[in-house]
């Protein structure tokens, strides 16, 4: 009758409870200017230094590259594969540049990102680059790529938190940016990729996940894929 003995086949009870849930895998493409904190957050997701990452106004990632990682939440697993692009939207990049690192990063990506992350600095001012950046992730993407895209601000840690951040933006923001903010609204996200807080570290994880999983529900499960891709590029031609 013991709850933890073995039944009459020798097996214990334990044996028969089910696998832990498994939640479709997640694939994340990072872009943004040299400088930004991209690889920064790239390796604060991942939980470790798998991304180069140093405060330079030369871009480190040269290339896009792909890691993953598994994640435990409660009962449930699931895998975050995590890719780093390069600086596409910086001066000495060419069109072919960018167009051939955005065509790798999909190839990266197999059945397509469930998220494009587009990272700014909260401590620098936004700027007409980083409006131009955002005009040409539209441009090679089409405008179908905002509903996978979250907007995820570093620095987090030299802004005063996220209330007084919030503030800022709603205060003295450029017009765009505001726009940019009020569309996006769910998906705003701040981040401190300097901060040891484990605690502090765990909550921006959730609330970017929240973000992700907002994304993943609103298209429906449907990532942008490589074929989305290819139609842009057709109908630009």
């Amino acid at each position: 009758m013991g709850g933890g003995g073995s039944d009459g086949d020798g097996y214990s009870d334990w044996a028969v409870l089910p696998c832990p849930p498994r939640l479709a895998d997640v694939s994340l493409a990072l872009v943004g200017k040299v400088g930004s904190g991209k690889s920064a957050t790239a390796n604060c997701i991942l939980g470790d230094d798998a991304f180069e990452s140093k405060d330079s106004y030369r871009a480190v990632t040269e290339t896009c590259q792909k890691r993953s990682r598994e994640f435990h939440d409660g009962c449930a697993t699931r895998t975050v594969n995590v890719i780093d692009t390069p600086g596409l939207f910086d001066m000495d990049s060419t069109a072919e540049d960018v167009q051939k690192e955005i065509a790798k990063c999909m190839d990266m990506a197999k059945d397509g990102f469930d998220a494009m992350l587009m990272v700014f600095s909260a401590q620098s001012r936004f700027s007409c680059e980083d409006e131009k950046a955002i005009e040409s992730i539209k441009l090679l993407f089409g405008n179908e790529v905002l509903d996978h895209m979250i907007l995820v601000f570093t620095h987090g840690d030299v802004v005063g938190g996220e209330s007084r951040w919030k503030k800022k933006l709603t205060d003295s923001a450029p017009a765009y940016l505001q726009d940019m903010v009020d569309l996006f609204a769910d998906r705003v996200v701040l981040f401190d990729n300097n901060t040891s807080d484990m605690q502090q570290r765990e909550y921006q994880l959730k609330n970017l996940f929240r973000a992700v999983d907002f994304v993943i529900s609103r298209n429906h499960g449907r990532p942008f894929c490589n074929q989305m891709f290819t139609q842009i590029k057709v109908i630009q031609c």
